[in-house]
């Protein structure tokens, strides 16, 4: 398992912290499927059915709904200890649970749901019987999401949806669809803005299939025509899903660091420079690459710091309104900055090109694939330049 400043962040954490580390590697190292940790140490993103697999492993040992209270059949990790858990998963090669689910509608099914919302979805989530996307962006309406024009009529018991959302990430794996729908268009775009829950075997749905750049299939525009949810599926109160969904995004966006996931990358990174020569000798050799290097490992072990004294101060009850758009910001651009590094080290060799991720008789690292994905980091949850603003306004009122 690839290490990152282990002396000097080993001082950050209590004796009981470093031992729940150890607890939780260990479990890592002996349940996770190799040929799942073999894809994401090669650069694959996982599919459908390896996330299930290691999320039921997880489910067994009741830490698959692992940032989730017990009062809703999670564990009760404190926000290090989830930040732990979560760094040992990505380092090992563990794929990302599905964050639809368990860290964005469920929190908002935690606080604004009804019991027999909470009974019924939430156990569901966690063991992953339903998969789950998000219905948020709409052709024109981004990062101004206020201006979603997804409509949702109520007619008796039920609403009647019309309308397109797009960039939806897993649409064709999922099974159901959190939105954002407009029931109102009178006064502030805000508040006629509801919170639905939308089961995708509808009749009035279709999917259509967004190619990326990278040649992959992970985004899809939803269509809804004549599309019938029952009230009972709406969150809360009609007109307040502004509310919840700023709640919501909050969460996307704490959950932002990712730290895990870029230390495998710098490992990756390394692995690659070792092995590429340019002029005679590897690229890790090469005065200014090591340059890079180093300024990009200081950099994220500033950034690793800094995501963990914000969670100090969430445990200690000090959140502020600073947290998460400074941790979406940093943490989605040194993302960047790694895969823009690896494309660097690798060269030409960047280039080589295998959509459907099969077996080839020559090393492929999928950096250029991934380069094009990580493009994306610094716009969803939010573009960055609408988080310096918001991180701007909370600092200068």
């Amino acid at each position: 398992m690839p290490q990152f400043a282990s002396d000097g962040m080993r001082a950050l954490f209590t004796a009981e912290e470093m031992s729940f580390r150890q607890e939780v590697r260990a479990f890592v190292a002996a349940n996770l499927p190799a040929e799942i940790a073999s894809k994401l140490m090669g650069g694959l993103h996982p599919g459908r059915a390896d996330v299930e697999t290691w999320t039921r492993i997880l489910h067994e040992r009741g830490w698959a709904a692992y940032s989730w209270p017990e009062e809703y059949g999670g564990p009760g990790f404190s926000p290090v200890e989830r930040y732990i858990f979560e760094d040992e998963c990505a380092r090992a090669g563990a794929p990302e649970l599905v964050p639809f689910g368990l860290k964005m509608v469920a929190p908002v099914i935690m606080k604004y749901g009804d019991d027999r919302q909470k009974a019924h979805y939430l156990p569901r989530i966690a063991r992953l019987d339903d998969f789950w996307c998000q219905g948020y962006s709409e052709p024109g309406s981004g990062s101004d999401l206020a201006s979603l024009k997804t409509r949702a009529v109520l007619e008796g018991d039920r609403y009647i949806v019309d309308g397109q959302k797009v960039w939806t990430t897993s649409a064709h794996e999922a099974d159901w669809i959190f939105c954002l729908v407009r029931t109102s268009k009178e006064g502030k775009r805000q508040n006629g803005i509801t919170f639905l829950l939308i089961d995708l075997k509808s009749p009035g749905i279709t999917i259509r299939p967004i190619i990326t750049l990278d040649g992959k299939h992970e985004i899809n525009e939803v269509w809804f025509e004549g599309v019938e949810v029952p009230v009972e599926n709406r969150v809360g109160e009609e007109g307040k899903g502004w509310t919840y969904a700023k709640y919501l995004l909050e969460h996307e966006r704490l959950n932002f660091g990712g730290m895990g996931f870029c230390k495998r990358e710098l490992a990756r990174l390394k692995a690659m420079a070792a092995e590429t020569m340019r002029g005679g000798r590897p690229v890790l050799d090469d005065p200014g690459f090591k340059l890079r290097l180093e300024a990009l490992e200081a950099e994220l072990l500033a950034v690793d710091m800094t995501n963990l004294r914000f969670l100090r101060e969430v445990a200690a009850g000090r959140e502020n309104a600073l947290q998460a758009p400074v941790l979406k910001i940093i943490s989605s651009e040194i993302q960047q900055t790694i895969s823009e590094l690896q494309t660097r080290a690798l060269g030409s060799r960047a280039l080589a090109f295998n959509p459907q991720g099969t077996a080839s008789n020559t090393p492929h690292h999928y950096a250029a694939e991934n380069y094009c994905n990580m493009r994306k980091t610094t716009i969803y949850a939010g573009s960055n330049e609408i988080q310096r603003n918001i991180a701007a306004k909370g600092i200068l009122g």
